[in-house]
């Protein structure tokens, strides 16, 4: 592996290489999130998708017990150096979301999937893995609303952010359906950026946005009903 950069949070050091998703505003955003959460010493935490691991890094910190899961060797491989970078310990496990850790349940479960509409119908390849997600943005995120309740805890909760291009009020339908009481707890209003500006013309062919260059970002926390 190639480094690229050592991005910093608050009180955090985070190396990010090639074809790993770097810290970004929904990050931050489902970070503030977490922090709210009660993490304990008797907390178990999952980051599905763990990416850089920052996050998982950051649940370790506030005392949690944490597994951080992703289908990218690259995103382990970084997640195991930050959480040496920062001084934590956390269990990581490759696979693809929650099949990774059968069986188990925990008492709350970040995520920040890959959440952009993209055209065509080929699965993403390369580093567009991290953040392409299908016509309609929901390639992963309806499959994590669907199995959500099988690894929350009966107490415990589900934190995940994407972008309302992909459906905000469909992430809370989706939720309810499942079982799962849910509401948006932070929002965030950001211009597109490279990769939206690039598809600007398709997005509004799909309906997807009215014309404007803009995207709201959300945080949606899920709980048994």
């Amino acid at each position: 592996m190639t480094t690229e950069a050592l991005t910093a949070a608050p009180g955090l050091r985070c190396w990010v290489p090639r074809g790993v998703y770097a810290p970004q505003t929904d990050s931050r955003l489902l970070r503030r999130a977490m922090r709210r959460e009660r993490i304990t010493a008797e907390t178990d935490v999952l980051d599905l998708g763990t990416g850089s691991g920052l996050l998982a890094v950051e649940a370790a910190r506030l005392g949690g017990r944490v597994t951080a899961v992703d289908i990218s060797w690259r995103a382990l491989a970084a997640t195991r150096l930050n959480a040496l970078l920062n001084g934590q310990t956390l269990r990581v496990r490759h696979g693809d979301l929650a099949t990774a850790v059968p069986g188990r349940r925990f008492d709350l479960v970040i995520t920040n999937p890959p959440y952009v509409p993209a055209p065509g119908s080929a699965a993403p390849r390369g580093a567009a893995r991290a953040w392409d997600a299908g016509r309609r943005g929901r390639l992963l995120i309806d499959r994590i609303c669907d199995t959500a309740p099988t690894v929350l805890r009966p107490t415990g909760a589900l934190l995940i952010v994407h972008s309302h291009l992909c459906g905000t009020d469909t992430t809370l339908t989706r939720l309810e359906k499942a079982g799962l009481r849910a509401e948006v707890v932070d929002r965030a209003l950001l211009p597109f950026g490279r990769v939206l500006r690039s598809r600007l013309a398709w997005l509004r062919e799909q309906g997807l946005t009215a014309g404007g260059t803009t995207e709201e970002l959300v945080v949606i926390r899920a709980e048994h009903a």
